[in-house]
């Protein structure tokens, strides 16, 4: 189906929002009379702009508070009316949107409504311009998508028809599958949006917090199969308010639209992309480094051995267990400090995770190898993680640790105790937290988990989990993706690496013994547990002494963890999990978070 999107969605001005609607591959767009009326360029100029760029003007948007109104007021409306016509007719646009009304003018008269949508509809069949008639989910009396159909019906005219809007109609909880009971001639427009499950006023929900199709709470795509199954033939088109893409870059945010369409168009049977090649763990994590000194300390305390070197780039390959860190050098021009680069995600098909990402707009990045490299293919997540899909040991596939030639005989597992990566956390820039939710659900197949909120010394850290699994399944892979406040101190919001352990006591005695520092936890911590949790004699105090934070969840699973010290941007978790655990002690993040800032001042 044809895609577009309204301007309101985008930041910039008028020009800058076609051009990057055009540039993410759009059919066409919605134009905002705001847009318009801010616009230096006149409706003549615009269309020849929309036209150059290969888009089509589908709609202009909005006409408010026009029926249902006293005799005099309905004239002025009618005037204002034959005017957005004529800028209609300037711009090439042939359908207008009418909201419901809101206007305390307006009076309960469904009859009064449709005569008057229908003299509306007169006027606008002469200048060969359809009227869409949208129910706002706080209409002053019209305020759902079935009252506004019965109104068309009624007024019964072949220029009138209704515009669905997802937002309103699921907003209010009304039940989508009414919609295949309206024509679907009669089904002049399909507006979509997301949003996430609030409890707050619908006028202010919809206005600062939609966001884009599977980046929220609603059903969206069961919204878009009723509409097909009425015979809705027109464009799927994207209404997103939304404060933080009218800050972002419109290029980025048009991209990841087109991305949020393309996938529910999967989910709602239209369209057949290639299947996830969901990753079952991660192969390695890659941190660059200007100075590889500090980071190769605390590797060496933690356990892990350079075990290989790669043949033709500065990188080295750190090892204990099945956990595996690569050592970036040449990256120095780039980062300013150690930083969590890239990840190597263990996909059973990496060839396929290709096919699959490029469908959805994320092409693989180009990547210098010579021809005895292991083809690596990687793509670009929102926040610039390069996701590489590779195999290791995997018969039948390429292992990606023939590029890295033995330096050193390996050591047996078990140093300290790290066995695996549990989990990688990546701290998102501002704008793009609901984008990196939707590529990493779409693009890799992760199940994305609730968002929690967790106090910040400096505001709020908003943190949202994906994983491989679904409930019942053994050990997945798991991205942890926080949006912190704007950091008062570099590094003080770390990324990091979640290391696996089966004794942490004797992990931490042993890091420590090496000389490696371990985050200091304060005594009200390990008071306040005292009081929350009973521990076996001796317990607690061991966890005081090594700064060994806890968690237990309703089912008896318990979660310990400590911290490193940070390296640059990135600090190293050691985490134990028992009794099948499933979260990431996020009772405990204030306590890690203010930590973390006293250890960078």
């Amino acid at each position: 189906m044809r895609k577009s999107i309204a301007t309101v969605c985008l930041s910039g001005s008028l020009t800058e929002k076609l051009s990057a609607a055009a540039r993410a591959g759009f059919d066409g767009v919605e134009i905002f009379e705001n847009d318009l009326l801010a616009s230096r360029l006149s409706p003549e100029q615009i269309r020849d702009r929309a036209s150059d760029l290969g888009l089509t003007i589908d709609l202009y948007q909005p006409f408010r508070d026009f029926e249902a109104v006293p005799d005099e007021v309905f004239v002025r409306n009618l005037r204002r009316a034959g005017h957005k016509f004529d800028v209609m007719r300037r711009l090439g646009a042939d359908t207008l949107l009418v909201c419901s009304n809101v206007s305390p003018h307006a009076v309960d008269d469904d009859a009064l409504a449709a005569t008057q949508l229908r003299q509306l509809a007169d006027r606008a069949h002469t200048y060969g311009i359809r009227i869409a008639y949208e129910a706002l989910a706080w209409g002053r009396h019209v305020s759902t998508y079935d009252h506004a159909w019965r109104i068309v019906e009624q007024a019964d005219h072949p220029a009138l028809g209704v515009c669905l809007d997802s937002f309103h109609i699921l907003a209010r909880g009304s039940d989508p599958k009414g919609i295949e009971d309206i024509p679907g001639e009669k089904i002049f427009y399909l507006q979509l949006a997301d949003a996430p499950l609030m409890a707050m006023d619908v006028l202010q929900w919809s206005r600062h917090h939609r966001c884009f199709p599977g980046q929220g709470g609603f059903d969206v795509a069961s919204l878009v199969r009723h509409a097909v199954s009425a015979g809705y033939r027109g464009p799927l088109s994207l209404e997103v308010f939304n404060d933080v893409f009218r800050q972002a870059d419109a290029g980025h945010t048009a991209v990841d639209a087109l991305r949020s369409l393309i996938a529910l168009e999967e989910n709602a049977g239209l369209r057949a992309l290639p299947s996830p090649a969901v990753p079952s763990g991660v192969a390695f994590a890659e941190l660059a480094t200007p100075d590889p000194e500090p980071v190769t300390a605390v590797l060496g305390a933690l356990g892990f051995v350079r075990t290989g070197r790669h043949t033709t780039k500065p990188v080295e390959l750190w090892e204990q267990g099945q956990a595996r860190i690569l050592l970036n050098s040449g990256a120095a021009t780039r980062h300013e400090s150690t930083a969590l680069t890239a990840i190597g995600l263990e996909t059973p098909d990496p060839d396929a995770a290709v096919r699959r990402a490029e469908s959805l707009l994320a092409p693989a990045l180009p990547r210098r190898r010579t021809e005895h490299d292991i083809p690596l293919d990687a793509v670009a997540a929102p926040d610039g993680t390069e996701l590489f899909f590779c195999t290791t040991s995997r018969p039948g596939h390429p292992d990606w640790t023939r590029d890295f030639p033995a330096v050193r005989a390996a050591v047996p597992a078990g140093i300290t105790g790290i066995t695996g990566i549990d989990h990688v956390a990546l701290t998102q820039p501002w704008h793009q937290f609901d984008e990196a939710v939707l590529f990493h659900r779409t693009v890799l197949g992760l199940l994305p988990h609730d968002s929690v909120d967790v106090a910040d010394p400096y505001g709020l850290l908003r943190s949202r989990a994906l994983t491989s699994d679904t409930p019942g399944a053994g050990d997945p892979l798991r991205l942890v993706l926080n949006l912190a406040p704007t950091p008062v101190e570099p590094g003080a919001r770390a990324q990091h690496i979640a290391f696996t352990t089966g004794d942490i006591t004797d992990t931490a005695r042993r890091i420590r013994a090496a000389g490696t520092e371990l985050l200091h936890i304060p005594a009200n911590y390990h008071d306040d547990l005292d009081a929350r949790f009973e521990f076996s004699p001796g317990e607690l105090d061991t966890y005081r002494e090594l700064g060994i934070l806890y968690d237990r969840d309703e089912q008896g699973g318990e979660f310990r963890h400590f911290y490193t010290a940070t390296v640059g941007r990135i600090c190293f978790e050691i985490v134990q999990r028992t009794g099948g655990y499933r979260g990431y002690g996020a009772a405990n993040a204030t306590v890690r978070l203010t930590a973390q800032l006293h250890e960078r001042r």
